[in-house]
């Protein structure tokens, strides 16, 4: 299975929705590395093993990657879609 992100160790991902506010709003572009290790309180681009076409952008908020929208109100993450696949690491984020 080819790996959403492809070969490149960096991409850079546009934040779609307002699930991420206010740390990131719709539109934000972040840079994400692929090869970085998650840890709680990092923001990271994820699967769901359930809806593996959907990419999402959250904050890791436990272990075995249970991720979470900033914007309790406006996420759909862990609390309903269970444990995702960690992809990717944000790195900087660029506007």
């Amino acid at each position: 299975m080819t790996h959403p992100l492809g070969w490149w160790p960096i991409r850079f991902v546009t934040v779609r929705g307002p699930s991420m506010a206010p740390a990131l709003k719709d539109g934000d572009v972040v840079v994400i590395r692929r090869a970085a290790k998650a840890k709680p309180g990092d923001v990271v681009l994820v699967r769901w093993p359930h809806r593996p076409g959907q990419l999402s952008i959250k904050r890791v908020a436990g272990p075995g990657y249970f991720v979470v929208g900033d914007n309790q109100f406006a996420s759909t993450d862990s609390r309903e879609l269970g444990m995702a696949e960690v992809l990717g690491v944000m790195v900087y984020k660029l506007r």
